[in-house]
């Protein structure tokens, strides 16, 4: 492998493709690894009397420890870039898998949520700055390769639990382990050719403050709007990552196992459309991308609550497809207006992602035993018309410079 990637960065130019379906590979066993804590609820709940709350309270304390830490490490990373931190991060995911295989205790099982927090926060950022170093200049493609790694990790996890875990009891869980060994083994391969490189050496403060295609305010404003659309987009994908399998259990009286493939399906689609996105975004620009994917979801979400259990399935694939498009696209929106600021943006959108659904899961769960599954559906129906507030980025070009808006 490292000959094949030397030669691609040599290129100047080229796309190392090798570099980037490595990284890909390891988001695939990261993420595959922390979705497994949501797909293991069905567990808990039974074996541990666990209540919605509870579990919505794990979610929160994996995706709160993700969502502070994550933009310190890329604010950090931006300054001294740290190649030979990726394995570490995967070192802490496994030993917050293995504390979730052996802990009877609600209290261990928060640890272990914690170290998985940890061990994703330290791999996002730097990882997705690897990403863009490999792109050879097709960001949107380079971010997308990146991220369908980890969206296939997620989409895996449901079946590893529903066909390996089940059968075989929580303890089973502590052979997925040895997909974080392999992971640090890549990842310090990795660590080594982003370290040759010359990618990872101290940056000055005018290279961290290099201008972008809009004035700082201007970028600021647009940052909140992102944010905003993050917001939307995260908080719904909550609902479904943490609850959809009791909501298919309690509509329509399918069983667990049936409950966790039909959330791979919709997680497969989330995958599709994250890898469609990116270079989508590189043809057509990243403000497009982000106004149809958030937007054009509105009437599938306000549908579903209504809908039978084919169309339920149907319309849940559509929305993976369609809303998953936009994260990618934002990513890359974000580091051209704060170029010097990849592993912070970076940062800050993964860990805004993993505080709002961790947000979500706990308001959504106590939500859920107030009143039901279903009505959490239709509260949450309506949250991607904040994709209305897209209509407020400045229009980036592909080329990274702002384009002027047609006056009619």
């Amino acid at each position: 492998m490292g000959q094949s990637i030397a030669v691609g960065q040599r290129g100047g130019g080229r796309t190392a493709f090798a570099v980037l379906g490595a990284i890909s590979v390891c988001h695939l066993f990261n993420d595959t690894m922390q979705t497994l804590l949501p797909a293991v609820y069905p567990l808990l709940r039974a074996e541990l009397s666990l209540s919605f709350v509870q579990l919505g309270v794990i979610t929160l304390v994996f995706q709160t420890t993700g969502s502070f830490l994550q933009p310190l490490i890329g604010r950090f990373t931006d300054r001294r870039p740290q190649p030979y931190s990726l394995p570490v991060g995967m070192s802490f995911t496994m030993a917050g898998i293995l504390v979730l295989a052996s802990s009877d205790r609600y209290s261990l099982l928060l640890v272990g949520a914690a170290l998985i927090g940890i061990g994703s926060s330290v791999f996002h950022p730097e990882s997705s700055r690897l990403a863009r170093v490999a792109s050879g200049g097709k960001f949107g493609l380079a971010q997308s390769v990146f991220q369908v790694g980890g969206n296939l990790g997620q989409s895996l996890a449901p079946l590893l639990v529903a066909f390996f875990v089940m059968p075989r009891g929580r303890e089973s869980l502590a052979w997925v382990g040895f997909l974080a060994l392999l992971g640090i083994c890549l990842l310090t391969l990795l660590g080594r050719w982003y370290q040759a490189s010359g990618e990872a050496r101290p940056r000055s403060r005018q290279a961290l403050n290099a201008p972008g295609p809009v004035g700082r305010r201007a970028a600021n404003r647009a940052l909140i709007v992102l944010i905003a659309l993050i917001f939307s987009k995260f908080f719904y994908l909550s609902s479904i990552t943490n609850f959809y399998i009791f909501y298919l259990m309690q509509r329509f009286g399918l069983t667990a196992e049936a409950s966790q493939v039909c959330l791979f399906a919709f997680l497969a689609a989330v995958a599709t459309g994250t890898l469609v996105g990116g270079p989508l975004g590189d043809r057509i620009g990243r403000k497009s991308v982000i106004w149809g994917s958030i937007l054009g979801v509105l009437p599938f979400t306000l549908v579903l609550p209504f809908a039978g259990l084919g169309v339920t399935i149907a319309l849940s694939i559509a929305i993976g497809l369609i809303l998953s498009s936009a994260f990618s696209a934002i990513i890359v929106y974000g580091t051209e207006l704060m170029p010097g600021r990849v592993g912070t943006i970076s940062g800050l959108f993964f860990g805004l992602a993993f505080g709002i659904a961790g947000l979500g899961a706990a308001f959504l769960g106590a939500l859920a035993d107030w009143t039901s599954i279903t009505f959490v559906y239709h509260v949450c129906a309506f949250l991607p018309a904040i994709g209305l507030f897209a209509f407020l980025l400045p229009d980036i070009g592909q080329d990274g410079r702002l384009r002027e808006r047609a006056r009619t």
